[in-house]
Formats: structure tokens, sequence, C-alpha cells
């Protein structure tokens, strides 16, 4: 089974085209771009990817592509979690097919279970898999909560390996206060404010949607923690923390910002695709203000 993940994992955006199928060769590019500047790992189709504005077989198609442009090069997480146990391990399955090591699974929601439900719900999966299967915990999004004391029951099965922590930050110091002696799990950050504290306080990992337009600023900020140089991690964290704020203000979880800032610098974003609507004009201005403080030649 798979090894805990580590490191700057992207949430990759999905491209698209003007009628909003996928624009596969557009993707291909914000692959081989991320890669080459260091991150760590992909994950292909999760939220940020707009895998809840797709098809199943459009899921299919997004992790099978993303495999394959990976190439071996860094591990792939594929965004599997559906609403029962039974679809999720199809999918995750379906991504071991491809090549993906690790899934990113999400409790069940909107019928919500109880305590005991949800555990027994990844327990399955885990079981099932052929990936290692790494926790989503996002209340916010599920209005399923996941104490601390439940997310390291569940790291302690075999194939769990990870969780996305996506709570509050209190929340993610307990969690990694509960695992950090058991063997084979890593506590991630899904949020860009989170990324510089969680390794401070024994975090192993982060997402963020930010690392597809920055990935070169925000891999470093990890090797500068890993070096144990603070004041370099923090002075790099202060001078891209301006577009912290922006990932969120007009929807949260939102890849318009970031793919607007994508398109600035060369490398297609596109459109996001309905419901989401179009970054506005003011954010747009506020994303070119920071990349041209940041250095960036935009258009």
């Amino acid at each position: 089974m798979s090894k805990a993940p580590q490191g700057i994992y992207v949430p990759l955006i999905t491209t698209f085209n003007e009628d909003e199928s996928i624009d596969f060769p557009s993707y291909k590019k914000v692959i081989d771009f991320v890669i080459e500047n260091g991150v760590n790992g992909l994950l292909v189709g999760g939220t940020t990817g707009e895998y809840h504005v797709m098809s199943l077989e459009e899921r299919k198609s997004l992790i099978k592509a993303g495999c394959e442009y990976a190439a071996g090069r860094v591990p792939v997480m594929a965004g599997v979690g559906c609403f029962t146990a039974k679809e999720t391990i199809e999918l995750a399955n379906y991504a071991a097919d491809c090549g993906a090591q690790y899934g990113l699974v999400l409790p069940p929601y909107y019928h919500h279970t109880s305590d005991a439900g949800v555990v027994e719900f990844f327990k399955e999966v885990a079981a099932g898999s052929r990936v290692g299967i790494v926790i989503y915990n996002y209340p916010g999004a599920t209005s399923v909560e996941m104490p601390p004391e439940m997310i390291y029951e569940l790291s302690l099965e075999e194939n769990i390996v990870c969780v996305k922590e996506s709570a509050d930050f209190g929340h993610l110091c307990a969690v990694v206060t509960l695992t950090k002696d058991v063997k084979d799990f890593s506590v991630f950050t899904g949020e860009e404010h989170f990324i510089l504290p969680t390794f401070a306080v024994g975090g192993q990992g982060a997402f963020g949607i930010l690392i597809n337009l920055l990935p070169k600023e925000v891999v470093e900020i990890y090797n500068l923690m890993m070096k144990n140089d603070v004041a370099a991690a923090r002075a790099l964290n202060s001078k891209i923390s301006g577009f912290y704020g922006l990932m969120e203000i007009e929807g949260n979880p939102y890849p318009g910002p970031v793919k607007a800032g994508m398109d600035m610098i060369g490398m297609k974003g596109g459109r996001v695709r309905k419901p989401l609507t179009q970054p506005t004009a003011e954010l747009k201005a506020l994303m070119k203000e920071q990349l041209v403080k940041l250095g960036y030649s935009v258009s």
C-alpha cells in the first residue's frame, strides 16, 4: 500500500475551452509547469479542478490524462470521493489502474450519518481501494464535523495515509499532536494562510489553489522550512501573502482568481465552468497588482 505523501501538492485547476469542454493540451502544459517548478505531487480532479461540475466520465478522463502527463515524475493523487463507499472504491481503483498513488475522499455528506457511520465509510473505502486513502476534512463545505480523535482512529488503518485539513488551524494542530507517532500517516493543510505555520507545528505537507500560479515560491517556503530557515521562509511568505485572501474573495473555494492570474503570465487558466461565475474585472485588477509587485511581467 502507498506510503504517506509529503511536501507541496498542487490541487490542479482544470483548463476548459470556451464551450466548457476540457482543454487537455493546456492541462498538460499546466502539469509540466508545476512539476518543472518543483512541486512534490499533483492532485487531479479535486475541488479546485471543478470535479463537482463534471460527469463521472469526465472525472475519469481527467484522472487518466493527469497520470499520463505526470509520466511518473511525481506522485498523483486523484479526487475519488463519491456519495457511497462502493462508488468511491470503483473510482479509486480506476485511478490506481491509471497510475495514481493516492485517492482524496470526502466524508459522506448531505444526508448526514453518525460518527460511527463516517468511520465505517472510510474503513470500507480503505479496505477496498488500491490507492492510499487521503481523508478530506472540509466541514465548511460538507457540514460534517470530524473530531481530531476520529481522524486519529482512522489514521491507524493500514491504507489511510493522510488527512487534508481544511478546518480551523486549532483542529489541524490537534490532529498533528494525536498522529505524530503514527507510522505512514501525514497531515496536510488545504489553506494558503496555514502553509508556513503547518510546517512550524509539525505538519508534513500542504495544498493550495495558489500553487497553480506560484509553484516555485510555495515550494521554496517548504524547502526553507525543511532547512529550518524560518526567517527566510517568513519573509517569502510575507511577499506572497497578498494573494491569499484573493483566492476566496469571490467564493470559497474558487479557482477563478488563480485562473485569471495564470492567463496574465501566459499560462492558460481559462474560464470556470458554470454555475461558477467568471472572476470580475475588479478581482483581475487585484491579481495583476500582486503579480506586478512580485516582479512578474503580466498582460
